[in-house]
Protein backbone atom coordinates (compact mmCIF):
# COMPACT_ATOMS: atom_id res chain seq x y z
CA UNK A 1 0.00 0.00 0.00
CA UNK A 2 1.10 3.54 -0.44
CA UNK A 3 2.43 5.53 2.08
CA UNK A 4 0.23 8.79 2.56
CA UNK A 5 1.81 11.98 0.98
CA UNK A 6 3.05 13.89 4.40
CA UNK A 7 0.81 17.02 5.21
CA UNK A 8 3.74 19.12 6.73
CA UNK A 9 2.17 18.85 10.54
CA UNK A 10 3.32 17.46 13.83
CA UNK A 11 2.20 13.83 14.50
CA UNK A 12 -1.48 13.66 15.80
CA UNK A 13 -1.68 14.19 19.50
CA UNK A 14 -3.41 10.76 20.89
CA UNK A 15 -6.83 11.11 22.32
CA UNK A 16 -7.29 11.87 26.25
CA UNK A 17 -7.97 8.81 28.23
CA UNK A 18 -11.23 8.73 30.28
CA UNK A 19 -9.15 9.68 33.62
CA UNK A 20 -8.06 13.28 31.44
CA UNK A 21 -11.64 13.38 30.62
CA UNK A 22 -13.31 13.37 33.71
CA UNK A 23 -11.24 16.87 34.44
CA UNK A 24 -13.36 19.01 32.94
CA UNK A 25 -12.22 22.35 31.40
CA UNK A 26 -8.73 20.90 31.43
CA UNK A 27 -10.34 17.47 29.08
CA UNK A 28 -11.83 19.95 26.83
CA UNK A 29 -8.87 21.58 26.05
CA UNK A 30 -7.09 18.33 25.66
CA UNK A 31 -9.78 17.29 23.22
CA UNK A 32 -9.71 20.32 21.45
CA UNK A 33 -5.76 20.16 20.67
CA UNK A 34 -6.00 16.54 19.65
CA UNK A 35 -8.89 17.64 17.27
CA UNK A 36 -6.87 20.41 15.52
CA UNK A 37 -4.03 18.43 15.23
CA UNK A 38 -5.58 15.20 13.15
CA UNK A 39 -7.73 17.30 11.64
CA UNK A 40 -5.03 18.97 9.60
CA UNK A 41 -5.87 16.51 6.38
CA UNK A 42 -9.99 17.84 6.20
CA UNK A 43 -8.66 20.84 4.45
CA UNK A 44 -6.47 19.36 1.81
CA UNK A 45 -8.95 17.15 1.01
CA UNK A 46 -11.45 19.55 0.74
CA UNK A 47 -9.33 21.34 -2.10
CA UNK A 48 -8.90 18.30 -3.74
CA UNK A 49 -12.54 17.35 -4.12
CA UNK A 50 -13.27 21.21 -4.83
CA UNK A 51 -10.89 20.66 -8.25
CA UNK A 52 -13.81 18.43 -9.74
CA UNK A 53 -16.75 19.35 -7.48
CA UNK A 54 -18.42 22.84 -7.43
CA UNK A 55 -20.67 23.58 -4.87
CA UNK A 56 -23.03 20.12 -2.86
CA UNK A 57 -21.14 21.26 0.45
CA UNK A 58 -23.52 19.46 2.19
CA UNK A 59 -22.93 16.12 0.18
CA UNK A 60 -19.11 16.61 0.73
CA UNK A 61 -19.58 17.48 3.96
CA UNK A 62 -21.57 13.97 4.70
CA UNK A 63 -18.87 11.92 2.78
CA UNK A 64 -16.23 13.14 5.79
CA UNK A 65 -18.33 12.02 8.02
CA UNK A 66 -18.71 9.05 6.34
CA UNK A 67 -14.81 8.84 6.40
CA UNK A 68 -14.63 9.70 10.32
CA UNK A 69 -17.33 7.48 11.65
CA UNK A 70 -17.40 4.30 8.98
CA UNK A 71 -20.68 4.82 8.13
CA UNK A 72 -22.44 3.52 4.54
CA UNK A 73 -24.01 6.28 3.06
CA UNK A 74 -26.96 6.58 0.61
CA UNK A 75 -26.67 9.22 -2.55
CA UNK A 76 -30.46 10.08 -4.02
CA UNK A 77 -30.89 12.49 -6.19
CA UNK A 78 -31.60 13.32 -10.29
CA UNK A 79 -29.11 12.30 -12.78
CA UNK A 80 -26.25 14.73 -13.49
CA UNK A 81 -25.79 16.13 -10.06
CA UNK A 82 -22.52 14.72 -9.19
CA UNK A 83 -23.14 11.90 -6.84
CA UNK A 84 -20.91 9.88 -8.67
CA UNK A 85 -18.55 11.85 -9.08
CA UNK A 86 -18.11 13.21 -5.24
CA UNK A 87 -17.61 9.31 -4.51
CA UNK A 88 -14.99 8.99 -7.51
CA UNK A 89 -12.94 12.01 -6.46
CA UNK A 90 -13.38 11.08 -2.87
CA UNK A 91 -11.71 7.55 -3.21
CA UNK A 92 -9.08 9.61 -5.34
CA UNK A 93 -8.04 11.64 -2.60
CA UNK A 94 -7.50 8.85 -0.17
CA UNK A 95 -4.68 6.28 -0.33
CA UNK A 96 -6.36 3.24 -0.69
CA UNK A 97 -8.32 0.47 -3.03
CA UNK A 98 -11.65 1.95 -4.93
CA UNK A 99 -13.85 0.00 -6.74
CA UNK A 100 -17.09 0.93 -8.66
CA UNK A 101 -20.01 -1.46 -9.34
CA UNK A 102 -22.67 -1.07 -11.65
CA UNK A 103 -26.12 -2.22 -10.32
CA UNK A 104 -28.37 -3.82 -13.28
CA UNK A 105 -31.53 -5.86 -12.76
CA UNK A 106 -29.86 -9.25 -14.57
CA UNK A 107 -27.27 -9.03 -11.86
CA UNK A 108 -26.38 -12.04 -9.67
CA UNK A 109 -24.47 -12.22 -5.84
CA UNK A 110 -21.82 -13.44 -7.36
CA UNK A 111 -21.14 -10.67 -9.40
CA UNK A 112 -20.56 -8.96 -5.68
CA UNK A 113 -19.43 -10.82 -3.39
CA UNK A 114 -17.43 -13.21 -5.56
CA UNK A 115 -17.95 -17.22 -6.18
CA UNK A 116 -16.28 -20.58 -6.32
CA UNK A 117 -14.19 -21.46 -9.95
CA UNK A 118 -13.18 -25.11 -10.60
CA UNK A 119 -9.43 -24.94 -10.97
CA UNK A 120 -8.93 -28.23 -13.56
CA UNK A 121 -5.25 -28.39 -12.87
CA UNK A 122 -5.93 -28.55 -9.19
CA UNK A 123 -9.09 -30.46 -9.55
CA UNK A 124 -10.58 -28.16 -7.19
CA UNK A 125 -12.63 -25.43 -6.29
CA UNK A 126 -10.73 -21.94 -5.69
CA UNK A 127 -12.84 -18.71 -4.59
CA UNK A 128 -12.85 -15.95 -7.00
CA UNK A 129 -12.98 -12.61 -4.32
CA UNK A 130 -15.51 -10.01 -5.89
CA UNK A 131 -15.47 -5.89 -5.90
CA UNK A 132 -16.77 -6.24 -2.49
CA UNK A 133 -13.40 -6.28 -1.30
CA UNK A 134 -12.09 -3.44 -1.52
CA UNK A 135 -11.95 -0.37 1.14
CA UNK A 136 -14.39 2.35 -1.52
CA UNK A 137 -17.21 0.28 -2.91
CA UNK A 138 -19.43 2.82 -5.23
CA UNK A 139 -22.69 1.00 -5.54
CA UNK A 140 -23.81 2.69 -8.62
CA UNK A 141 -27.97 2.63 -8.81
CA UNK A 142 -28.43 0.31 -6.34
CA UNK A 143 -31.87 0.33 -6.91
CA UNK A 144 -31.80 -1.17 -10.26
CA UNK A 145 -30.53 -4.96 -8.95
CA UNK A 146 -32.57 -7.19 -7.19
CA UNK A 147 -33.27 -8.82 -3.89
CA UNK A 148 -31.01 -11.29 -4.25
CA UNK A 149 -28.26 -9.53 -5.05
CA UNK A 150 -28.97 -6.58 -2.40
CA UNK A 151 -29.25 -9.07 0.13
CA UNK A 152 -25.41 -10.10 -0.62
CA UNK A 153 -24.68 -6.98 0.62
CA UNK A 154 -26.04 -7.07 4.09
CA UNK A 155 -23.59 -9.38 5.80
CA UNK A 156 -20.88 -6.70 3.91
CA UNK A 157 -22.33 -3.65 5.70
CA UNK A 158 -23.01 -5.05 8.94
CA UNK A 159 -20.48 -7.62 10.18
CA UNK A 160 -17.73 -6.70 7.61
CA UNK A 161 -17.14 -10.40 6.18
CA UNK A 162 -18.46 -12.24 3.28
CA UNK A 163 -19.63 -15.39 2.98
CA UNK A 164 -18.67 -17.69 -0.01
CA UNK A 165 -19.60 -21.22 0.16
CA UNK A 166 -18.02 -22.54 3.57
CA UNK A 167 -15.50 -19.97 3.77
CA UNK A 168 -15.71 -16.48 5.27
CA UNK A 169 -13.45 -13.32 4.74
CA UNK A 170 -12.97 -10.30 6.45
CA UNK A 171 -13.32 -7.33 4.69
CA UNK A 172 -10.35 -4.45 5.28
CA UNK A 173 -10.84 -2.64 8.33
CA UNK A 174 -11.34 0.59 6.24
CA UNK A 175 -14.74 -0.22 4.25
CA UNK A 176 -17.31 2.06 3.24
CA UNK A 177 -20.12 1.40 1.12
CA UNK A 178 -21.28 4.66 -1.03
CA UNK A 179 -24.53 4.00 -3.36
CA UNK A 180 -26.51 6.36 -5.30
CA UNK A 181 -30.24 6.24 -6.36
CA UNK A 182 -32.68 7.28 -9.01
CA UNK A 183 -35.63 8.89 -6.83
CA UNK A 184 -38.12 9.24 -9.23
CA UNK A 185 -37.36 6.51 -12.29
CA UNK A 186 -39.72 3.31 -11.85
CA UNK A 187 -39.11 1.09 -14.55
CA UNK A 188 -36.25 -1.32 -14.15
CA UNK A 189 -36.16 -0.64 -9.94
CA UNK A 190 -36.49 -2.44 -6.75
CA UNK A 191 -37.30 -1.07 -3.90
CA UNK A 192 -34.77 -1.31 -1.03
CA UNK A 193 -35.72 -4.41 1.54
CA UNK A 194 -36.12 -1.92 4.59
CA UNK A 195 -33.24 -4.25 6.65
CA UNK A 196 -30.73 -3.09 4.61
CA UNK A 197 -31.44 0.76 4.62
CA UNK A 198 -31.40 0.60 8.07
CA UNK A 199 -28.05 0.04 7.83
CA UNK A 200 -26.90 2.73 6.08
CA UNK A 201 -25.51 5.47 8.94
CA UNK A 202 -26.80 8.52 6.59
CA UNK A 203 -29.56 8.93 3.88
CA UNK A 204 -28.16 12.58 1.63
CA UNK A 205 -30.72 13.67 -0.65
CA UNK A 206 -28.89 15.74 -3.38
CA UNK A 207 -30.55 18.96 -4.51
CA UNK A 208 -29.79 21.13 -7.65
CA UNK A 209 -26.65 23.65 -7.74
CA UNK A 210 -27.87 27.30 -7.04
CA UNK A 211 -27.70 29.48 -9.86
CA UNK A 212 -24.44 30.75 -8.93
CA UNK A 213 -22.68 27.54 -8.82
CA UNK A 214 -24.24 26.47 -11.89
CA UNK A 215 -22.52 29.14 -14.24
CA UNK A 216 -19.29 28.09 -12.77
CA UNK A 217 -19.94 24.45 -13.59
CA UNK A 218 -20.31 26.05 -16.81
CA UNK A 219 -17.10 27.75 -16.62
CA UNK A 220 -15.39 25.29 -15.32
CA UNK A 221 -16.57 22.31 -17.39
CA UNK A 222 -14.89 21.79 -20.77
CA UNK A 223 -15.71 19.00 -22.94
CA UNK A 224 -12.27 18.41 -25.03
CA UNK A 225 -10.35 17.72 -21.98
CA UNK A 226 -13.28 17.00 -18.71
CA UNK A 227 -10.20 14.80 -16.69
CA UNK A 228 -9.02 17.01 -13.17
CA UNK A 229 -6.26 15.83 -11.49
CA UNK A 230 -6.80 14.90 -8.05
CA UNK A 231 -3.95 14.19 -5.71
CA UNK A 232 -4.23 11.85 -2.50
CA UNK A 233 -3.70 13.65 0.76
CA UNK A 234 -4.08 10.62 3.01
CA UNK A 235 -4.03 6.86 3.92
CA UNK A 236 -5.70 4.57 5.97
CA UNK A 237 -4.10 5.17 8.76
CA UNK A 238 -4.62 8.75 9.06
CA UNK A 239 -8.45 8.10 9.19
CA UNK A 240 -8.25 5.75 11.35
CA UNK A 241 -6.24 7.26 14.05
CA UNK A 242 -8.69 10.63 13.40
CA UNK A 243 -11.54 7.89 14.25
CA UNK A 244 -10.36 7.55 17.43
CA UNK A 245 -10.34 11.27 18.11
CA UNK A 246 -13.83 11.65 17.37
CA UNK A 247 -14.80 8.47 19.68
CA UNK A 248 -13.25 10.42 22.51
CA UNK A 249 -14.88 14.06 21.64
CA UNK A 250 -16.78 15.36 24.65
CA UNK A 251 -21.01 14.61 24.93
CA UNK A 252 -22.52 15.74 28.04
CA UNK A 253 -25.06 13.54 29.42
CA UNK A 254 -27.93 16.59 28.81
CA UNK A 255 -27.14 16.09 24.94
CA UNK A 256 -27.38 12.08 24.97
CA UNK A 257 -30.90 12.40 26.60
CA UNK A 258 -31.71 14.90 23.96
CA UNK A 259 -30.51 12.37 21.38
CA UNK A 260 -32.55 9.71 22.87
CA UNK A 261 -35.47 12.09 22.99
CA UNK A 262 -35.43 12.85 19.67
CA UNK A 263 -35.83 9.63 18.43
CA UNK A 264 -38.09 7.88 20.79
CA UNK A 265 -40.56 10.94 19.69
CA UNK A 266 -40.84 9.29 16.17
CA UNK A 267 -41.70 6.34 18.45
CA UNK A 268 -43.96 7.70 20.89
CA UNK A 269 -45.51 11.83 19.12
CA UNK A 270 -47.99 11.59 22.19
CA UNK A 271 -45.38 11.33 24.96
CA UNK A 272 -43.83 14.63 23.71
CA UNK A 273 -46.69 16.32 22.81
CA UNK A 274 -46.85 15.82 18.94
CA UNK A 275 -49.89 15.25 17.00
CA UNK A 276 -47.93 13.00 14.71
CA UNK A 277 -49.24 9.31 15.78
CA UNK A 278 -51.98 9.05 12.47
CA UNK A 279 -48.86 9.92 10.31
CA UNK A 280 -46.18 7.42 11.26
CA UNK A 281 -46.46 3.60 10.55
CA UNK A 282 -42.97 2.55 12.59
CA UNK A 283 -40.48 5.16 14.55
CA UNK A 284 -36.36 5.02 14.18
CA UNK A 285 -34.80 2.05 15.19
CA UNK A 286 -32.09 2.16 18.00
CA UNK A 287 -29.43 2.38 15.20
CA UNK A 288 -30.68 5.98 14.67
CA UNK A 289 -29.31 6.79 18.36
CA UNK A 290 -26.06 5.54 18.18
CA UNK A 291 -25.85 6.89 14.31
CA UNK A 292 -26.94 10.32 15.45
CA UNK A 293 -24.03 10.29 18.18
CA UNK A 294 -21.37 9.03 15.89
CA UNK A 295 -22.62 11.98 13.46
CA UNK A 296 -23.18 14.25 15.59
CA UNK A 297 -19.76 13.67 17.34
CA UNK A 298 -17.72 13.00 12.99
CA UNK A 299 -19.94 17.06 13.08
CA UNK A 300 -17.78 18.76 16.08
CA UNK A 301 -14.54 17.23 14.82
CA UNK A 302 -15.01 19.22 11.61
CA UNK A 303 -15.54 22.55 13.01
CA UNK A 304 -12.65 21.96 15.20
CA UNK A 305 -14.68 21.15 18.38
CA UNK A 306 -13.67 18.62 21.20
CA UNK A 307 -17.56 18.89 22.49
CA UNK A 308 -20.69 18.10 20.72
CA UNK A 309 -23.38 20.89 20.63
CA UNK A 310 -27.34 20.68 20.26
CA UNK A 311 -26.74 22.44 16.99
CA UNK A 312 -24.56 19.65 15.88
CA UNK A 313 -27.51 17.04 16.70
CA UNK A 314 -29.84 18.59 14.89
CA UNK A 315 -27.50 19.38 11.76
CA UNK A 316 -27.41 15.39 11.91
CA UNK A 317 -31.13 14.22 12.29
CA UNK A 318 -32.35 14.78 8.63
CA UNK A 319 -30.06 12.23 7.16
CA UNK A 320 -29.88 10.01 9.77
CA UNK A 321 -33.74 9.48 10.17
CA UNK A 322 -35.27 10.71 7.20
CA UNK A 323 -34.85 6.98 6.11
CA UNK A 324 -35.80 4.98 9.10
CA UNK A 325 -39.35 6.11 9.60
CA UNK A 326 -42.09 4.71 8.00
CA UNK A 327 -44.81 7.15 7.25
CA UNK A 328 -48.08 5.61 7.20
CA UNK A 329 -51.06 6.29 3.87
CA UNK A 330 -52.36 9.72 5.63
CA UNK A 331 -49.36 10.73 5.57
CA UNK A 332 -48.74 10.19 1.86
CA UNK A 333 -52.12 11.49 1.02
CA UNK A 334 -51.57 14.93 2.53
CA UNK A 335 -48.46 14.80 0.95
CA UNK A 336 -46.95 15.10 4.79
CA UNK A 337 -43.38 13.48 4.11
CA UNK A 338 -40.81 11.99 6.94
CA UNK A 339 -38.27 15.20 6.63
CA UNK A 340 -41.69 17.46 7.55
CA UNK A 341 -42.31 14.81 10.75
CA UNK A 342 -38.94 15.23 11.50
CA UNK A 343 -39.05 19.26 11.57
CA UNK A 344 -41.79 19.11 13.35
CA UNK A 345 -39.97 16.67 16.03
CA UNK A 346 -36.59 19.35 16.26
CA UNK A 347 -39.12 22.17 16.73
CA UNK A 348 -41.05 20.67 19.39
CA UNK A 349 -39.13 18.66 22.00
CA UNK A 350 -37.00 20.82 24.31
CA UNK A 351 -33.70 21.81 23.78
CA UNK A 352 -30.98 21.33 26.55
Amino acid sequence: MNEPIPMGTSSPVPPPSPSQQADGFTSIQAINESVAASSAWVGLLRQEMAKAIIGQEHLIERLLVGLLTGGHILLEGLPGLAKTLAVKTLAMTVHTDFRRIQFTPDMLPADIIGTQIYNPKDTKFEVKQGPIFSSFVLADEINRAPAKVQSALLEAMQEKQVTIGDQTFMLPELFIVLATQNPIEQEGTYPLPEAQVDRFMLKVVVDYPSMTEERLILDAVNHTDSKVQVNPVLGPDDILASRKVVDSIYMDDKIKDYIVSLVCATRDPKAFNLDLHDYIETGASPRATINLKAVSRALAFLAGRGYVTPDDVKAAALDVMRHRIRISYEAEAEAISSEDIIRKILDTVPVP
